[in-house]
């Protein structure tokens, strides 16, 4: 028998409860049907309760499935009714194909809503008829070498025996939407990944300091945002780029160039600030970490965080480098040979150590506000789709 379907199951979303568990599951069912249209799989889906069915290429669906958030596993499997015999016909002809004389085998068994026999009945019929099927195999419930998995619901039986892990987490949209400071590095395109995984819908900013920026930086944040649109398959992922180099060349001639990096962080953190009031974008989210660099200190963070009214959001907060750069190579984002993508308006002594009331006397000799405005109101407006980006012209 071929695989015809491919069974995902979903995880958290069952502590919820039930209305919102409703709207959860009816979010992820289309977020399902986004990625199968991006990855062009023709789909049936089915929703029941603790499980959803994709009817079609098994193979294909079961790829696009797994790289939707909230999904915890995919399984290709073959539908059946719900009977004992006809779940473990399907068992028979999997396991012929996968055992091996001497092999240890275990059948793993659900049933629900399903009346006549017991999950432990359905496991030793199903177990029964493989070793009627095959002699030489060894049932071992505690090492098996293969196991199979089949499941008696109301809705028909399931027989699988491999499971692809998902990604876990949230449906994606289903806990709001921020903003996030997309740059060129490792850390930012690893923070909106986590926050997607959350649910949260994400539009980036990226701050373009001109030339005090490497050669690389530009076109390394376009090619992030690219990367994590694949992750939001059928969604767009917008960019915003905006220059900051006027706001950095006005702070160096008027303030103290100790505290560049908070200067320039604030700035981002306003620019971003504006952008999503303006969108209806309900946070803001950073990659930083404690200690990775002078500004990312609790003192300078708690400085940084005074800038903004909306809520900031540092998922990475605790994680070790190596961490990051691990998740960065697992989703896509790590980029072996970046190139140039230094700042040049680093001090060489950057303050580790500032306090609320120096910054803000300090940017008093800026129009701060006028310079915000100006960056926002001239970005770049690019938008990132199913690997794909482009540049949108803005309404006057």
């Amino acid at each position: 028998m071929d695989k015809q379907a491919v069974m995902v199951r979903v995880g958290e979303l069952w502590l919820k409860s039930e209305p919102v568990r409703r709207q959860f599951i009816k979010t992820l069912v289309t977020n399902l049907k986004s990625a199968m249209e991006a990855a062009d799989v023709p789909c049936k889906t089915e929703v029941f309760r603790g499980r959803i069915i994709l009817h079609g290429d098994a193979d294909r669906i079961a790829d696009a499935a797994s790289k939707v958030f909230g999904i915890v596993d995919a399984a290709k499997c073959i539908v059946t009714g719900n009977t004992k015999e006809s779940i473990a016909e399907a068992a028979v002809s999997l396991a012929k194909e996968k055992l091996h004389a001497g092999m240890r085998f275990a059948v793993r068994a659900k049933r629900q809503f399903v009346e006549g026999f017991t999950s432990q009945q359905l496991a030793a019929f199903v177990a029964d008829k493989i070793w009627d099927a095959a002699p030489d195999f060894i049932v071992d419930l505690e090492h098996p070498e293969y196991e199979i998995f089949v499941e008696a619901r109301e809705f028909g039986g399931l027989v699988y025996d491999e499971r692809i892990k998902g990604q876990g987490g949230l449906p994606l949209g289903t806990a709001g939407r921020t903003a996030v400071l997309l740059s060129a590095g490792i850390d930012s395109p690893v923070a909106a990944w986590l926050m997607m995984r959350r649910g949260v819908s994400l539009t980036g900013v990226f701050a373009d300091s001109g030339s005090f920026a490497g050669k690389a930086s530009k076109e390394l944040a376009k090619d992030n945002a690219r990367l994590l649109s694949l992750w939001c398959p059928g969604r767009a992922f917008p960019l915003w780029i905006v220059n900051v180099e006027p706001f950095l060349l006005s702070m160096q001639k008027s303030c103290n160039t100790h505290y560049t990096c908070l200067f320039c962080k604030r700035f981002m953190i306003r620019a971003a600030e504006y952008i999503a009031k303006q969108n209806r974008l309900e946070g803001v989210v950073t990659g930083e970490n404690i200690g990775q660099v002078a500004s990312q200190t609790l003192q300078n963070m708690g400085v940084i965080t005074a800038s903004s009214d909306l809520p900031i959001l540092r998922p990475l907060l605790t994680y070790d480098k190596e961490d990051i750069v691990k998740i960065a190579r697992s989703i896509g984002t790590f980029h072996e040979s970046p190139g140039d993508t230094s700042c040049r308006a680093v001090p060489v002594k950057p303050a580790t150590r500032s306090s609320i009331e120096v910054i803000t006397e300090e940017e008093k000799k800026l129009d701060m506000e006028g310079l915000v405005a100006a960056a926002a109101d001239s970005a770049e407006l690019w938008i990132a789709k199913n690997g794909e980006i482009y540049r949108k012209e803005r309404k006057s």
